[in-house]
């Protein structure tokens, strides 16, 4: 999908997709440093957008570990459907907040990771709260939850819902980012 392509998909659903522009290379690579793929079993993956994240992880991803991946918008899912045709790679089209329906529909009750390009301080703070809480509740006990926003907005929220907050400033990125991670 090309720049151009994602800068209509911001101005159409600016709600949804919250940069002018895909994220950087720097950005992915300071979001995947978090995770140890030889201890993962379930990664889930939220508001990919078109992928920069899930190639990366896809890369690394373990033969017998999965990837769900969600996405709403038409054009991105679509794409990344596309893109993505291996057998542990699922490509959902639907609200994150239905992590837990199909982590059980695949037949797993919990995920090891969730990494989010959600752009949280686009959402109504009950919108932001009903994923935050999904996501917890997915977790398993040892979980990590890796967030990038543009702010510190969502500093204060994942605070009060996860047991240690780290964050990463990156500043290679349009615009530089936050990389919140948060262990349960």
């Amino acid at each position: 999908m090309s720049k151009r392509t994602f800068l209509r998909e911001f101005i159409k659903e600016n709600k949804m997709v919250g940069s002018l522009t895909p994220s950087s290379r720097f950005l992915a690579a300071k979001m995947i440093d978090n995770i140890d793929f030889s201890q993962v079993n379930v990664i889930v993956e939220l508001g990919p957008g078109t992928g920069v994240f899930t190639r990366k992880i896809v890369e690394k991803l373990e033969k017998n570990a999965h990837l769900l991946v969600f996405e709403l918008n038409d054009g991105f899912c679509e794409q990344l459907k596309q893109e993505f045709q291996q057998k542990n790679v699922h490509i959902i089209h639907d609200s994150a907040e239905q992590m837990q329906k199909y982590l059980n529909k695949l037949g797993f009750e919990n995920a090891d990771v969730i990494l989010s390009s959600l752009p949280l301080a686009n959402f109504s703070k009950d919108l932001r709260t009903s994923i935050l809480n999904s996501a917890n509740k997915v977790l398993c006990s040892d979980g990590k939850y890796i967030q990038f926003q543009y702010s510190l907005q969502a500093k204060k929220q994942l605070k009060e819902m996860f047991v240690d907050v780290k964050i990463k400033f990156t500043p290679l990125n349009i615009p530089p980012a936050f990389v919140y991670v948060c262990s349960k």
